[in-house]
Order: C-alpha cells, then structure tokens, then sequence
C-alpha cells in the first residue's frame, strides 16, 4: 500500500470530463457526505474517513486525501483505491492514503458487497457511548432505530490487517457498529443512507449523555415496543431511509458552498 506522504498544495479541480460518468456522481455524493458531515459538527479535524465503492467496478472505492479538512473535499480531489491499499488515481494533490482509514473501511467493502458506502467518526458523543458498559440504550425512537447495534472491541489503533476479520465479524449483516472505546461506523447500499444512518445514530448517542446526565430514572421501552419501532426502520418495511432526505441534503451545501462538485 502507498504510505502517506507530505501533502502540498492542494492542485487545481479537475473537469467532470475527466472521469466516467458512474463514477463522477459517486465523486459527488462522497464529496457531499465528506461536507455535511463537517456541517454537522461530525469531524476529528483531518482524522476519520468516508469510503464509497464505485458501481461497477467492486474493488475501487473513493477516499479522502489524508490532509484535507472535510470542508476542502471536492469531487476530483478523492482518491481512488483498491481493495490492497493501491492508489489508482491520486486525485488532483499529492497526498497519501490514512492507514487506519484503509484497514478499517477495506475490510468492510471487501467482505459487504451490498455496501456502498462507509462512514467512521469519532465524535464527542459517539466516543463517549463506545466507553460505557450498557453500550446504546433504546432511549427515543430515534435510539430504537439501532436497537440492533453492532460492538467492536478496541485493539488499539486500527493499524494490523488482521484486525479486518474480526471487524467484518463484529459488524455482520447490520449497518450500524459501536467501535469500544473508539468511535462510530455506519455502512449503507448508498452514500445516503450511510450519511443518514450516521447522522441518527450520533444524534442518540447525544441523546443518552443528555438524559443520562439529567436523571438516573430513565424510562426502557418494552422489549415489543423496542422491536416494533426498529422494524419500522428498515428498509423493505418502509423505505430505505436517506434516499428521499438526499436531494435536501444537496440543496442545502449548494446554497452554502457548491465547491464540493468541482
């Protein structure tokens, strides 16, 4: 795998014309999420990574230029890599590839191939739930959506490629995943619903510190009602949540900063 190198100036955007079309909406999407997650206060300065595997072609996936803030994330700056960690396309910078980034999101696309997209963070909250014992509590029905959560014990620094096993083990069929005493991780069929599965999911991890902070007499739902609730979540019972909210999401960063489409 290419190790990260010094970053230099971050080089002029490259055209759409560049690029298959496939391909450049992928760019976008991946571009948006990388926005809106700095929009939602979701960012570790340059740290973390969002992935997204490119249709049609299962072993290439999209990451960030490890030295960018996520609000400097354009299309064409994305790097494109495969499975082994070789960069393909180098965007239009010389920056290099996190490693934790690559074992943690190669792992995922590797062995999910329903998923195309993943999305890790490290927010205040998300780090704080990963520290506690009784793990996501189905506090609210924004909390009952993942009342089916993955955990993922910590091994350190998510550096060994072994580590990828037990990864793809830990997260099995589900889209949501607890990193212990580490972070978050949400996967998705598609950018939007992993943006969307992300973005709930930090906001019950906020919701637990606020209540549990509050009082010591928190109220469980019924186990039936728990159930009930998550069920409603998924997707072949309603629909696949994040797909109606995406075109929102994008008309917000237009009217805020376009920049991510070049």
């Amino acid at each position: 795998m290419n190790a990260p190198h010094e970053a230099s100036a971050l080089g002029a955007s490259r055209p759409p014309s560049d690029f298959d079309p496939v391909e450049w909406q992928t760019r976008v999407d991946l571009a948006a999420c990388y926005r809106l997650v700095a929009l939602y206060g979701m960012t570790d300065l340059l740290y973390n990574h969002i992935t997204a595997r490119i249709p049609g072609t299962p072993d290439h996936i999209l990451i960030n230029p490890y030295g960018l803030m996520y609000e400097e994330i354009t299309a064409s700056s994305l790097l494109k890599i495969d499975l082994d960690g070789n960069i393909l396309d180098g965007g239009n910078g010389s920056y290099g590839v996190n490693q934790a980034g690559y074992v943690i999101h190669s792992a995922v696309h590797a062995a999910r191939h329903d998923v195309q997209c993943v999305i890790h963070t490290h927010t205040r909250a998300g780090c704080a739930v990963s520290a506690m014992q009784c793990g996501l509590l189905p506090l609210t029905q924004t909390s009952m959506r993942f009342a089916h959560i993955a955990y993922h014990d910590y091994e350190g620094v998510a550096l060994d490629l072994d580590e990828r096993a037990r990864i793809v083990q830990d997260l099995g069929q589900l889209d949501a995943m607890i990193l212990r005493n580490h972070g978050l991780l949400t996967v998705g069929a598609s950018v939007a619903r992993a943006f969307n599965a992300m973005y709930w999911l930090e906001m019950a991890c906020k919701i637990q510190l606020d209540a549990m902070h509050g009082t010591k007499d928190l109220i469980i739902p019924s186990e039936a009602v728990v159930e009930k609730t998550y069920n409603l979540y998924q997707p072949h019972v309603r629909r696949p949540f994040g797909e109606f909210e995406w075109p929102a999401m994008l008309r917000q960063l237009d009217r805020r900063d376009p920049s991510y489409r070049t």
